[in-house]
């Protein structure tokens, strides 16, 4: 019975954690290994010639770092930030990039059974997500951070 059982975990699904934040009333994650930590907003550094998405650059402990603003990323209207907005630092390329979110909520785990490749409707949005994840009766947009900030992208924002 025992080596019974170590054979069904070996067939189980795998549990993915991930960090769910808000952008624009939709519920997104990031897998929580791809997070360095989860700060407050704070004042931006604004340098000039950057792409419009690019709110600025912060330090971070001793490091400069840019910030994205995520709804902007997404082809999103910008709204004013709040108590509730934070910013997500993250590793993307070997760079660490910040990303401006609506809030966030709380860090989930949930079979990758329950992922399901993006519907094949519209090409922006499909572009940056890389699955959807089904919770009870809530969707979970899971971001591709490599194809929502390219490494072209990446160095333009650092240097």
């Amino acid at each position: 019975m025992e080596s019974m059982e170590h054979k069904d975990a070996g067939n189980a699904a795998q549990l993915l954690q991930l960090v769910s934040f808000s952008v624009a009333n939709e519920e997104y994650g990031l897998d929580i290994l791809r997070v360095q930590e989860i700060i407050r907003t704070q004042q931006l550094t604004r340098v000039p010639n950057l792409p419009d998405y690019v709110e600025g650059v912060i330090n971070l402990r001793g490091k400069v770092i840019p910030v994205i603003a995520l709804r902007r990323r997404l082809g999103l209207e910008a709204v004013d930030s709040d108590k509730n907005t934070r910013v997500v630092v993250v590793d993307v390329h070997g760079q660490t990039v910040g990303f401006i979110v609506d809030a966030v909520s709380e860090v989930l785990r949930i079979s990758s059974e329950t992922v399901e490749p993006t519907p094949r409707i519209g090409q922006v949005e499909r572009e940056y997500i890389a699955g959807v994840g089904k919770l009870d009766s809530r969707l979970l947009l899971m971001l591709d951070l490599e194809r929502l900030m390219n490494q072209a992208e990446i160095g333009a924002t650092v240097q």
